[in-house]
């Protein structure tokens, strides 16, 4: 149980850190203003900034005169001796049932692999090979036109092992890929070194709150912008107006580098998964 003193307090740390993150999209947002590399964490991402601006304890925390929180969706006020909390609903973990077991079982299965540190970040130029004007970033110049992108393409081999790279890959790129990957597939294939699969931890904790505390949902969020950034970084895109400096993958040193900021990432993340993972193993734990 936390009193009042002590979940205020937490709550106005995370409006703060929300703050950090999320003001510069919603001042760009305003102004009519895009951001290719973070507009992403809120655009392909379906949790909005007004959500994550919203502090959730977790799943087994309960709040000392709480009463304008037990409204919210997943919360209920209880008596707990003398005292009135609110808390999240025991019938929310139920409901949610499948998704932690799934959640669970991903996240359990990507850490049983090795890393593999060798797609180089190559999703992205096979998101716009043999495209022609048809690229995703549109108002972006690619650093090495049209012609030298699919040059690329064509040069190193296309090693991908996340479906939700993979999908957006042109129909000329998916079948150069070593694996043709799909849903159903998705816990078989899942790797630590992969950069969206890091990023999608962020995913896998919104997609519990409130059941997940908002504590680990920034962590994640504040990782997915790292990696985010790496994966421009080596995207075909001229990003230097943005103030990010190209990992030139095309060259040998490019992919070096590259390799060193993707096994970085991957034992970055390897914290935040096992987190979320054993919160999820809790929960499937905890009697319903």
């Amino acid at each position: 149980m936390l009193s009042e003193e002590e979940w205020t307090a937490r709550r106005t740390q995370h409006r703060e850190r929300v703050a950090r993150l999320v003001d510069p999209h919603a001042e760009r947002r305003a102004s009519g203003t895009a951001h290719p590399v973070h507009d992403f964490l809120f655009t392909y991402y379906s949790f909005r900034p007004n959500q994550l601006r919203r502090w959730h304890p977790g799943h087994g925390i309960a709040l000392a005169d709480a009463e304008e929180r037990a409204d919210w969706a997943g919360y209920h006020a209880v008596d707990v001796g003398d005292v009135r909390v609110v808390t999240v609903r025991p019938d929310v973990l139920e409901q949610r049932h499948e998704t932690v077991r799934f959640v669970a079982d991903l996240l359990a299965a990507t850490e049983s692999r090795p890393a593999a540190l060798g797609c180089l970040g190559l999703h992205e130029w096979a998101m716009v090979y043999r495209a022609g004007d048809d690229v995703r970033h549109r108002t972006v110049p690619l650093r090495l036109g049209a012609a030298g992108t699919d040059a690329v393409v064509e040069s190193l081999p296309l090693r991908c092992t996340h479906y939700d790279a993979f999908r957006f890959f042109t129909d000329e790129a998916a079948p150069r890929n070593s694996l043709t990957l799909s849903r159903a597939d998705q816990v078989d294939r899942e790797q630590p070194g992969c950069l969206h699969a890091g990023m999608d931890l962020y995913k896998w904790a919104y997609k519990l709150v409130p059941l997940v505390d908002s504590d680990l949902v920034l962590d994640c969020l504040e990782h997915a912008f790292a990696a985010r950034e790496l994966d421009m970084r080596a995207s075909p895109y001229d990003l230097t107006d943005y103030g990010y400096s190209p990992v030139p993958i095309e060259t040998a040193a490019g992919r070096a580098d590259y390799v060193r900021h993707q096994a970085d990432l991957a034992e970055r993340a390897r914290p935040l998964r096992a987190r979320l993972r054993h919160l999820c193993e809790q929960l499937l734990a905890y009697p319903t």
